[in-house]
């Protein structure tokens, strides 16, 4: 399994829509993405401009499949401008 995590620094006043926004992302590519395993969308308790993502994929082919996707594509094309910051690690499942 291919793990992929994401920690997003958010514009204090885009914290709201990039939260909604990214739930239905994760929302949309466990539901239609047969590789796409889980995809969670974390909110630091203490700083709610800190969202972290923990997504499980079959493959990294499968990752990259996700990121051709349209509903990908249109996520990140609305919240670029909503993102201070952004750090993508990619892991291998042990175990």
């Amino acid at each position: 399994m291919f793990v992929v995590t994401v920690t997003f620094v958010i514009k204090p006043q885009h914290i709201a829509e990039f939260q909604a926004a990214m739930i239905e992302n994760a929302r949309t590519s466990v539901e239609i993405e047969p590789s796409c395993r889980r995809f969670d969308v974390c909110r630091d308790p203490k700083n709610p401009s800190v969202t972290f993502l923990y997504e499980i994929y079959d493959d990294a082919e499968a990752f990259e499949a996700h990121k051709a996707t349209s509903h990908f594509k249109s996520f990140d094309a609305l919240g670029a401008s909503w993102i201070a910051s952004k750090e993508v690690k990619t892991w291998i499942l042990s175990g």
